[in-house]
């Protein structure tokens, strides 16, 4: 047999089980898995390497609308690049609806600021922040119906948090037709409750955002969501997942049969509050939302992913620059971190964070690390075995691991269009070398190999996991 290109001497790691073959790929997928396979028009040596299915980053926010005078940081050229780089050969950014918006109307702008810009694969969930009848009636049914299988709702944030009655209704349309919700849960009330009495007493630093945003704030709107999903029997998916407590309402419902899914990210591993403590507006740089807790909280989201209680990872992927008017330093953000923009990057280094501190010290296994990074994804957002694995039939998504390498992490290695990482100095072992998107090499020896616009935009199946537990 003569394939495009042979894969050879690698380590091969799925979800499942960790074994050495090489890898045939013709007509960008994977057509054989084996040794002797034969010829092909190149032969990558892979010896002493790891071959893992490429990362699926199903948390990113790309060129979206950040409120007045902020911009964001990525467009989708230099955030695929950036995920490229990071071992991510497939990115699930948000088309955002803002009041007053048709649900058409957005996925047609996003895809019009996608086309042709992107190094690897994307697909699009969907935000809704106007549950109006028309939304929920035709638009949400027939944007489901044509591929955009998930969508985000917010139980926080201006012009985004929706009522319960509003969570309700679109919870019952995502059972109608078969569509995954994912929930920003956190406590709007409660926030600016917190937020009016800080600004009061003229505790408008940076470090503050923490103190408004406290666990309790999410763990009541964990269990608040979860509630209102079991009243209409959906599935949900809560994503950044900070602390202990939190966790454990996903857990409770978990061990009551209830179809609940939990996501983390990697500042809920390695960052705390405590970096929001730095000297002038440094603090700016760690600002999101839920915010890093304390060691206690990391601890348990470790735990989390070793139990099972979360089944995804992610960046939550939101990059302003911090040395920009229009982004962290916006002159509004020095007056209160109220104004701060909200979000950080992370696209490029949640694989080695997670590799090093997960796989390389025992916490979790190698192919506990494809599933939390990878095939999860692929299942949970209707991608797989398309994506997401390494099978005959599958796409060549591929990334090749050393991982013995050792990095120091600052930005001047990053590839992304934000001017800082929040996890600067933080060395790792273990890093993505090549990247291969539906066999062509996007990253290749640490050096750019793809083309812009050779990634593609991927419609995707509805979910078994979307499927509800009382069907």
């Amino acid at each position: 047999m003569t394939f495009d290109t042979i894969i050879r001497g690698g380590t091969i790691a799925t979800a499942s089980d960790t074994f050495a073959c090489d890898i045939g790929i013709r007509n960008g997928r994977i057509a054989a898995l084996g040794d002797n396979l034969g010829t092909a028009g190149e032969i990558v040596d892979a010896s002493g390497k790891l071959v893992l299915p490429g990362g699926i980053d199903s948390h990113v926010h790309i060129s979206q609308p950040s409120g007045p005078d902020i911009v964001m940081a990525d467009d989708f050229a230099s955030a695929t690049r950036s995920a490229a780089f990071g071992g991510n050969t497939m990115v699930l950014p948000f088309a955002m609806q803002q009041k007053g918006q048709s649900l058409r109307e957005v996925v047609a702008d996003y895809h019009r600021k996608a086309d042709g810009q992107c190094y690897i694969d994307v697909s699009f969930h969907l935000i809704i922040a106007d549950a109006t009848d028309a939304v929920l009636g035709q638009e949400l049914p027939a944007l489901v119906h044509d591929g955009y299988t998930s969508f985000k709702v917010f139980m926080t944030y201006e012009g985004l948090a929706l009522s319960d009655i509003e969570m309700l209704n679109v919870m019952s349309v995502a059972r109608e037709t078969g569509a995954l919700v994912m929930i920003h849960a956190e406590n709007y009330d409660a926030i600016r409750f917190l937020t009016d009495r800080l600004e009061r007493a003229g505790k408008t630093e940076p470090h503050h955002h923490a103190t408004s945003r406290p666990i309790p704030v999410e763990r009541e709107a964990t269990h608040r969501a979860i509630s209102l999903a079991e009243l209409v029997d959906v599935p949900i998916m809560i994503v950044h997942v900070s602390n202990g407590e939190a966790m454990e309402e996903i857990r409770r419902a978990q061990q009551r049969g209830l179809k609940v899914y939990g996501e983390t990210c990697p500042q809920y591993l390695v960052l705390t509050e405590k970096d929001l403590e730095g000297l002038n507006m440094e603090g700016t740089k760690y600002v999101c939302s839920p915010p890093p807790r304390d060691k206690a909280s990391q601890q348990a989201c470790w735990q989390g992913m070793q139990q099972g209680v979360f089944s995804l990872f992610s960046s939550d992927h939101c990059p302003f620059r911090y040395d920009d008017p229009k982004g962290k330093l916006t002159p509004k953000g020095r007056t209160s971190f109220r104004w701060v923009p909200n979000g950080i990057p992370g696209v490029e280094t949640r694989l080695p964070i997670l590799f090093s501190e997960g796989v390389g010290k025992g916490r979790i296994s190698l192919n506990e690390f494809v599933a939390l990074t990878s095939t999860n994804h692929a299942k949970t957002y209707g991608l797989y075995p398309k994506k997401g694995t390494i099978a005959v039939g599958a796409d060549a998504d591929l990334a090749i691991w050393d991982p013995n390498r050792e990095v120091t992490i600052s930005q001047s290695r990053m590839h992304g269009g934000s001017d800082y990482t929040p996890y600067e100095g933080i060395a790792v072992q273990g890093w993505p070398v090549s990247t291969m998107v539906r066999g062509k090499f996007v990253v290749r020896d640490g050096e750019l190999a793809g083309t812009l616009g050779a990634g593609e935009y991927v419609p995707r199946a509805k979910s078994d996991y979307a499927k509800p537990g009382g069907a």
